[in-house]
C-alpha cells in the first residue's frame, strides 16, 4: 500500500551518463525538391503473394544449453512455434494450428516450451505447453474468459508468472501459474480500473519479482518488487506528477533494475535502479526513446536500444561504467530478441532482430567479443529481389501550426516529376503507436504498382517525446489528421504528385484516420481503404475490450462529461460528406474494433448512394493473421486503388454514386 507520502517522494537521482544523442529538436525541414525518383530499367511491380510468401519471423530464446533456439514463424501461412539449432540450421516446425501463437519460452530443464494462444484472434489466450522435442501441445489454462498470457518462468522451473485478465475486466494482473498442480493463483489485486500490471523478472532465489504497474494512457507507471509468497509489494519509484518507469530485469544478485523512464523530460531514457536505496544512474541523455532490456548472465553488462525517427540502434552497457558499445549490425530497425534474455547462457553471444525496408525481419546471432553477426533465419522470398523495392527515405515537414513531423516516403522508380503520379498516405495505427522503418508488405506493393507512399509519424505518435505523444488528446482526427493532409502538401510539393489522384489506407487507428480524412477533409482524397477503423466513439465504448474502454476514456475524458468530444471526435459526424470510393475490410472476430463498427459505416454510405465495398474475414481478429486473407486484403486494397487512382474513375471518383456492396 503506498503512503500518501510517496506521491511527493522525489527519487535520489545521481549520473552517469554513458550514451548522448540528440533528438526530435535537432530535425531539419526536407527540401520536397530533393525527393529523387531513382532509375531501374527492371522495375515491375512486386506479386502480391510473393510478398507474403516472404515469412514473417518473430520473438525467439535461447535453450538452456544454448543449443537450440524457439522461435515464431508464419512459414506455414499460420502463425505457430518452431526451433532450429543456434547456428540457423534444422528449422523444425512444433506446433500446427490455425489459431495465432506467441511467446514461446523454454522450461529452464529444457524439456517444455510455453507459448500463447487464442481462438479466432478473439484475445482471448491459453497458455499451452509443448515438449521441447515434439509432441502432443497441452493446455495448461484452458479458460473461455479469462486471457493468460507473457509467460514468464521462475528460475527453478516450479512457477510460472503469467498476465491475467477476466475477458470483461479492464485490469490486467500479476498471476502465479504452479507447473506441477496446473493451478494459477493471482499475485496482484489491481483496484483502480484503468491500471495494469506486468511481470518483469524474477530474483534468482524465485521470491521475488520485478513488475511494472502503469495507467491506461501509458502515461504514468512505477517498478515494483513484490513477494512472491505473500504478494507485499514494494514501489521503487514513487514520484511526483505523471512519470512513467517501466521495469525490464533484475541483476543476477537483485541489487539493480534496469529499466526504462521518460522522467527526464519527458524523453524516454534507460537506468539502472539501486534496490536498497531507489537512487537512478542513468545510462542514456537523449530525446529519442531509450529502451532497456537485459542484463548479462553475470551481471556485468546490460542491453538496450536507442529509437532514433523509427530506425533503432542496439547497445551493450558496462555495469562499472564507462561507454556503451553499438553493436554492430545494418542500418534499420535492429532489436534484441528477449524471451527472456537476448543473452546466450555462456553470455558469449547475442540473439537479436533486424529488418529494413528492403529487408523482412529475421534473427540473428551476435558474438560480443568478435562484434560478429550471422543471420541465422532467411525469411526473404528469393522471388522478392529487394532491388526492386523502393528504399524508404526520411523526411521532416512542418504541418499547420508549425509542428515538426517525420514520415517515411517510397518513392516508385522511373517516375517523371511532372505532377502525374498518385500517392496514397498510409497512416498508422495506435494512437500511441509509430511507425518505424521496417519491411512493409503494403507499401512494397503500391511503390511498386507506382503509387507514391508517406507513412507520417503524427502528433499522438510515439517516439517523440511526453510532450509529442499527448497532443491529440482530447483532439483525435484534429491536429494529428491536419498532419497527415500536410504530408500530402509535401507531396505535392516535391512536383512528383498529382492533387486529384490521392489516396489514403490504414488499420485500426489507421482506419479512424481514413475514415476521418474522406469525412472531414474529403476534397483531399480520391480514393479510399479503411481496415477495423472506428467509425463513433461512444459505440466503440460499448462494445471494445474492457481495457480499450479505458485507454478510451484517457485520450477522450468521460463519455457524459465530454460527449461533445466524442462525438466531435467521430467521422460519424463527418461521414456523409465523404467523396471518395472506399472499401471497408474488417474482422469478425475483432475484440479491439468491433464489427459494429464496419457495419454502421457501410449501411451510412448505402444510405447515402455511395461508392462503398465491404469484406468481412471469418475467423480473424484486429489485423489479419492467416496468409490467404492477408494475400486477399491487399489484393483488394491494390485493386481499388488501380480503379480509383488509375483507372477510368480517377480524377473523378469523387463524384460518384453507384452503391457496391459485397460481403
Amino acid at each position: 500500500m503506498r503512503s500518501a507520502l510517496s506521491y511527493f517522494l522525489l527519487l535520489p537521482v545521481f549520473s552517469s551518463l554513458l550514451v548522448a544523442s540528440s533528438g526530435p529538436d535537432n530535425r531539419a525541414v526536407t527540401d520536397p525538391k530533393t525527393l529523387s525518383s531513382q532509375s531501374n530499367p527492371a522495375a515491375k511491380p512486386v506479386p502480391i503473394e510473393d510478398l507474403f510468401m516472404t515469412r514473417t519471423v518473430n520473438a525467439g530464446g535461447w535453450s538452456p544449453d544454448g543449443q537450440q533456439i524457439v522461435f515464431e514463424s508464419n512459414a506455414s501461412g499460420r502463425t505457430n512455434i518452431w526451433k532450429m539449432h543456434a547456428d540457423g540450421a534444422a528449422a523444425t516446425q512444433l506446433t500446427h494450428s490455425d489459431d495465432r501463437q506467441f511467446a514461446p519460452v523454454w522450461s529452464p530443464d529444457g524439456k517444455w516450451i510455453v507459448y500463447q494462444q487464442d481462438v479466432g484472434g478473439a484475445e482471448i489466450w491459453d497458455l499451452f505447453a509443448v515438449p521441447s522435442e515434439g509432441g502432443e501441445p497441452v493446455n495448461l489454462t484452458n479458460t473461455e474468459k479469462i486471457a493468460e498470457s507473457s509467460p514468464l518462468w521462475s528460475p527453478d522451473g516450479s512457477r510460472i508468472a503469467i498476465a491475467y485478465k477476466p475477458k470483461e475486466s479492464p485490469i490486467t494482473d500479476i498471476a502465479l501459474l504452479d507447473w506441477k498442480k496446473r493451478e494459477v493463483k493471482k499475485l496482484t489485486n489491481e483496484q483502480e480500473q484503468d491500471h495494469r500490471w506486468t511481470a518483469a523478472a524474477w530474483s534468482r532465489d524465485g521470491k521475488l519479482l520485478l513488475a511494472s504497474r502503469s495507467n491506461a494512457l501509458f502515461s504514468d507507471g512505477d517498478v515494483y518488487l513484490i513477494d512472491t509468497t505473500t504478494g507485499n509489494s514494494r514501489n521503487l519509484t514513487a514520484h511526483s506528477g505523471q512519470q512513467l518507469f517501466t521495469a525490464h530485469d533484475l541483476s543476477p544478485d537483485g541489487k539493480l533494475a534496469l529499466i526504462s523512464s521518460n522522467a527526464q523530460g519527458g524523453f524516454f531514457n534507460v537506468a539502472l535502479l539501486d534496490v536498497s536505496n531507489r537512487k537512478l544512474r542513468w545510462v542514456t541523455d537523449t530525446q529519442w526513446d531509450g529502451q532497456a532490456r537485459a542484463f548479462s548472465p553475470n551481471g556485468k553488462q546490460f542491453t538496450y536500444i536507442l529509437n532514433e525517427d523509427g530506425r533503432t540502434r542496439a547497445f551493450i552497457g558496462d555495469v562499472a561504467g564507462g561507454t556503451s558499445i553499438q553493436l554492430k549490425m545494418p542500418e534499420g530497425v535492429n532489436g534484441l530478441a528477449d524471451d527472456p534474455t537476448p543473452f546466450s547462457p555462456d553470455g558469449s553471444k547475442l540473439l537479436m532482430t533486424h529488418q529494413s525496408s528492403r529487408r523482412p525481419n529475421d534473427l540473428w546471432s551476435y558474438t560480443i567479443a568478435t562484434g560478429a553477426a550471422q543471420q541465422l533465419t532467411k525469411s526473404a522470398n528469393p522471388s522478392v529481389d529487394a532491388s526492386l523495392l523502393p528504399q524508404s527515405q526520411l523526411v521532416t515537414y512542418k504541418s499547420f501550426d508549425g509542428t515538426m513531423i517525420s514520415a517515411f516516403v517510397w518513392l516508385p522508380f522511373n517516375l517523371k516529376r511532372d505532377g502525374s503520379n498518385p500517392a496514397i498516405v498510409l497512416p498508422h495505427g495506435g494512437p500511441t503507436g509509430q511507425t518505424p522503418d521496417t519491411f512493409s508488405r503494403t507499401a512494397a506493393a503500391l511503390a511498386t504498382r507506382g503509387y507514391i507512399c508517406i507513412a507520417p509519424n503524427v502528433r499522438g505518435s510515439t517516439g517523440y517525446g511526453k510532450k509529442f505523444q499527448e497532443m491529440n488528446i482530447k483532439d483525435l482526427g484534429g491536429g494529428d489528421l491536419q498532419d497527415e493532409v500536410y504530408a500530402v502538401k509535401f507531396l505535392e510539393a516535391s512536383g512528383y504528385v498529382d492533387a486529384k489522384r490521392v489516396g489514403i489506407t490504414g488499420g485500426s487507428y489507421g482506419g479512424y484516420m481514413t475514415l476521418m480524412a474522406v469525412g472531414k477533409t474529403p476534397d483531399v482524397w480520391s480514393a479510399a481503404v479503411e481496415q477495423y477503423g472506428i467509425i463513433n466513439w461512444l459505440t466503440m465504448l460499448q462494445h471494445e475490450d474492457a481495457f480499450l474502454q479505458q485507454y478510451e476514456k484517457s485520450l477522450l475524458g468521460d463519455p457524459e462529461k465530454d460527449r461533445k468530444i466524442y462525438e466531435d471526435d467521430s467521422p460519424l459526424k463527418y461521414i456523409r460528406n465523404e467523396k471518395a470510393p472506399l472499401l471497408v475490410l474488417q474482422g469478425e472476430n475483432d475484440p479491439r474494433v468491433p464489427k459494429e463498427e464496419a457495419e454502421q459505416v457501410v449501411e451510412i454510405l448505402k444510405q447515402e448512394g455511395r461508392t462503398v465495398d465491404v469484406h468481412y474475414y471469418p475467423k480473424e481478429g484486429h489485423g489479419f493473421a492467416k496468409r490467404e486473407d492477408q494475400i486477399d486484403a491487399l489484393t483488394r486494397t491494390t485493386a481499388w486503388f488501380d480503379r480509383y487512382l488509375k483507372g477510368s474513375s480517377a480524377g473523378a471518383a469523387s463524384h460518384s454514386s453507384a452503391a457496391e456492396t459485397t460481403k
